[in-house]
């Protein structure tokens, strides 16, 4: 043993426990982390001793938690706790004596200092009660002097109000005064003393020097003056009248006749103004210096009769002096058949600007001019430039210079844009400068129909002047002829010709609002009331409805193709696309009867409908269910195919050839009808009726769906008859082309009868002839056929139906073939063999020669319907029914050889 093994074993039964080791480890760890150099807390210490103190927070709390407080001194055992609180108990009475004893001193000696206070009150408290009856009586005594000061005032208020109502009823004297005298009234003094001399009127005065200024170049300025002067006066006069003065109501009378004569003066110098204005006499430098003048005698006398707020009474001299006489002269019973006189403009101060009606404007597109609603044509946002000016849109449609209605309104409009298109735009001017308008204001809810027209602040003159004589005198005078609907032509050629005169009118407004007002006024309400749009309607109706019907009384469907896309196959539907378009053709269209018109569209393709509903011809069974594609994605027809088509081994009959290919050619021009119908409307819509319908009917038709949704919702009940005639088109092409596959079953025996066993290289002879039915239904290598149009769009979708179908056919034929080929092998097989003079031993190498001549023809049989399938434009990769046929002939290759 050497000396360390001995020396370890004592070590290590001496110190079981491994004191040493530990030792040494805690004196490691010390040095390490010596006690209190490391910043880290000791795990190990023990819980602090805290002594109970006024600080604790558990003891200082509004609420006392008992909990909380033992939790906090759970160290601590209850006898410790209960000694601990003791003590702190002795401490805190301890403090209550010694505070007590501090304060006894004060308290002792407070009973001592109050002593004999009593008696020193009651003597501070007498002289109180005569200060306070000092005070009031002072108080009462100010109180006195401040009432009367009050009312002093008040009564210098009185008199300063008193004051300055005598000195408005001296102003208002005054300006009464001022104002006779202005006027040249007679004072009721000078009525008295019998000295009042005749009357003239101040403004057509003249001086004493003979010269004419006053009496026509400042007679206008002069009213104004006095409308001024008269201004303050009304308003003086309602202070007064607030103020209840007797002396107001005493000169009434005299104010009264103050504004008559300013009234009758101001109607009686605008009136001279107009003739002057309007006469037109003279030519060169001086005519137009006067003209000027005339301007502005007219924009003083409007001011002036806008200060005075009397815009009817100028609207009223206007049409007095100008209008009525020549709408007696122009608009009579007899003015339709009078020869033509036409207006000549003055020359030169006539603007330069050529006439509406006298531009040669363009005539308008097929399609009607925009509904009125939608614009409105004025002289500021107009945008058109026709000839050397800007012209009224609609003046083309007054150039007929034979239609006497048409010349009537013509002449209207060159007599408003001569003589009246200035003074509306000078009225405006004032108005609009004028701040004592309030249309604004007033004009915030307008109604259709204006019935307190003389209540609107601003001058109104194409409205209250213009149009209501023009209105009123074309109903009274011509309403007979011109809104007579018993001739629907001559209804719709009165009714055009009459809008475009008012939209020119309007093209000859001064502003918008003008344009509104005339809209608004009861005479035009009035005069869009005798338009009997409702039997117009009806008449157009019958017309249109009864050739529709007329055409579709036929119920024979007599095809005849076109070359043209666009052409119908049938008269019926090309009479439904005439009615059609009749409803939004320029002379038959009326933009207030849009919803009338497009209703009568969708109840005529519902209409042709059903007549090909009715009239098409049916087999004897129904159509089949399809899976045609819808035709709102325009994807071709595609068969839903059953496991096998039946086909009758029958040969068809004459008469059922016949009938099939009169029904070939019927759904035929049905299809290009149904299509070329739906492209057409189409395309009417979008070119032309989308923009005809308002804007109100694209929220919603009678029916609560949108317009267009109408629409598609009427073509695709149309379009919903093609699938079953592309059926029952199928159906007919299958049979064809099945009934050609017939001669596939007797091709065993044919070769088991040839004495010539050669090995065949070419397809069959009835090969060729399997699809035969489908190029000439589409005319392919045929030059024309009953399927000729639909070529385009059906030959490569209907070739794939019928060379699908043919092919479930063909596997048909060739597994019963299969099957009675087997039936015949497993006969022969149970035969016994017989002697045979010359030989029995060729007899089964004959028989598997002719399999392998019946397969090799299949192969080349099936190889060349391929092909014939694929020059109509069939893709042979995706049809599964070829597939299936070329693996049926694989698998009877596979019979045979095994």
């Amino acid at each position: 043993m050497t000396p360390q093994s001995s020396t370890h074993v004592p070590l290590a039964s001496a110190d079981p426990f491994q004191l040493d080791r530990l030792a040494e480890e805690l004196v490691t760890r010390e040095s390490v982390h010596p006690i209190g150099k490391s910043n880290e807390p000791d795990l190990h210490d023990l819980p602090d001793y805290v002594p109970l103190s006024h600080d604790n927070p558990f003891l200082i709390t509004p609420e006392f938690n008992v909990e909380l407080f033992l939790l906090s001194r759970s160290h601590t055992s209850l006898p410790d706790l209960r000694a601990e609180l003791r003590e702190y108990l002795a401490q805190l009475k301890e403090e209550l004596v010694k505070l007590i004893n501090d304060d006894y001193e004060a308290f002792i000696s407070l009973s001592t200092d109050l002593k004999d206070e009593g008696a020193r009150l009651s003597r501070l408290k007498s002289p109180l009660g005569n200060l306070r009856s000092q005070v009031l009586q002072s108080r009462n005594e100010l109180g006195i002097i401040q009432d009367e000061i009050q009312e002093k005032l008040e009564k210098r208020a009185i008199l300063r109000e008193e004051k300055a109502l005598l000195h408005l009823l001296l102003k208002l004297s005054e300006s009464v005064t001022r104002l006779e005298s202005l006027l040249l009234i007679s004072t009721p003094g000078q009525e008295d003393d019998g000295s009042a001399q005749v009357r003239m009127p101040a403004h057509l005065s003249n001086n004493d020097d003979g010269t004419e200024d006053r009496s026509r170049g400042n007679r206008a300025k002069h009213l104004g003056r006095v409308a001024a002067e008269y201004t303050q006066l009304l308003y003086h006069a309602s202070k007064a009248r607030i103020e209840k003065c007797i002396f107001v109501d005493e000169i009434q009378w005299r104010i009264d006749r103050i504004q008559s004569t300013i009234s009758s003066d101001l109607d009686h110098v605008f009136a001279m103004t107009l003739l002057a204005f309007t006469d037109g006499k003279g030519e060169g430098r001086a005519a137009e210096i006067e003209k000027t003048k005339w301007v502005s005698d007219l924009t003083e006398c409007l001011k002036t009769y806008d200060v005075l707020g009397l815009w009817r009474d100028a609207e009223d001299v206007l049409r007095r002096e100008l209008v009525r006489g020549f709408v007696k002269k122009t608009i009579y019973p007899g003015a339709l058949a009078a020869p033509h006189s036409p207006i000549v403009p003055h020359t030169p101060f006539h603007s330069a600007k050529t006439p509406s009606y006298l531009s040669a404007t363009p005539l308008p597109p097929r399609t009607p001019y925009t509904p009125f609603t939608a614009f409105v044509f004025t002289k500021q946002n107009a945008t058109y430039n026709l000839g050397s000016g800007s012209s009224s849109p609609y003046a083309h449609l007054l150039e007929d210079t034979d239609d006497p209605l048409a010349r009537l309104y013509s002449q209207a409009l060159r007599f408003v844009e001569r003589d009246l298109s200035r003074i509306m735009d000078i009225a405006e001017k004032v108005s609009i400068k004028s701040l004592s308008r309030s249309r604004s204001e007033k004009d915030q809810t307008p109604s259709p129909v204006r019935d307190d027209v003389t209540s609107i602040d601003g001058f109104e003159i194409m409205a209250n002047v213009i149009w209501e004589e023009f209105g009123r005198a074309i109903m009274d005078e011509l309403g007979g002829i011109v809104f007579s609907s018993g001739r629907p032509n001559d209804f719709r050629h009165h009714y055009e010709i009459s809008q475009a005169f008012i939209r020119s009118l309007e093209f000859l407004a001064p502003s918008v609002h003008s344009v509104e007002a005339m809209r608004s006024h009861p005479t035009f309400f009035t005069f869009e009331q005798r338009w009997q749009l409702p039997v117009y309607f009806q008449m157009r109706w019958k017309e249109i409805i009864g050739k529709l019907e007329d055409s579709l009384s036929i119920t024979r469907i007599d095809p005849s193709f076109s070359k043209d896309k666009n052409a119908f196959a049938t008269s019926q539907a090309n009479a439904v696309w005439v009615a059609v378009t009749a409803c939004w053709s320029a002379e038959i269209f009326i933009p207030e009867l849009c919803h009338r018109f497009w209703r009568l569209s969708l109840q005529i393709l519902s209409r042709y409908q059903t007549w090909l509903d009715q009239n098409l011809p049916r087999p004897d069974g129904t159509f089949k269910a399809t899976g045609l594609a819808s035709e709102k994605n325009s994807a071709p027809p595609s068969l839903s195919r059953s496991s096998t088509p039946f086909v009758s081994s029958e040969p068809p009959s004459a008469e059922n050839t016949a009938a099939d290919d009169a029904m070939l050619r019927q759904y035929t021009a049905a299809i290009v009808d149904i299509k070329t119908m739906r492209a057409n409307v189409l395309t009417i819509w979008r070119e032309e009726i989308s923009m005809m319908l308002p804007e109100a009917s694209n929220s919603a038709d009678t029916d609560g769906v949108q317009a267009q949704e109408a629409l598609q919702h009427a073509l695709s009940g149309l379009t919903s008859l093609i699938p079953p005639m592309s059926n029952q088109i199928l159906t007919i092409l299958i049979k064809r082309c099945c009934d050609a596959l017939l001669p596939v079953r007797s091709i065993p025996s044919q070769f088991r009868a040839m004495s010539n066993k050669r090995s065949p290289t070419e397809p069959s002879y009835f090969v060729s002839s399997i699809l035969r039915p489908v190029k000439q239904f589409f005319g392919v290598g045929f030059g024309e056929g009953p399927g000729l149009p639909l070529s385009e769009e059906y030959l490569a979708a209907y070739s794939a139906e019928v060379f699908d179908s043919v092919s479930q056919r063909y596997v048909y034929y060739l597994s019963a073939m299969k099957k009675t080929e087997e039936s015949l092998r497993r006969l022969k097989k149970g035969k016994k063999t017989t002697f045979s003079l010359f030989g029995s031993a060729n007899v089964k190498d004959d028989d598997g020669g002719d399999e392998e001549r019946i397969r090799i023809q299949m192969i080349h049989d099936v190889e060349a319907f391929g092909k014939d399938a694929k020059s109509l434009g069939v893709n042979l990769g995706s049809s599964e029914s070829y597939k299936a046929l070329k693996e049926t002939v694989n698998t009877l290759e596979a019979a045979e050889s095994s």
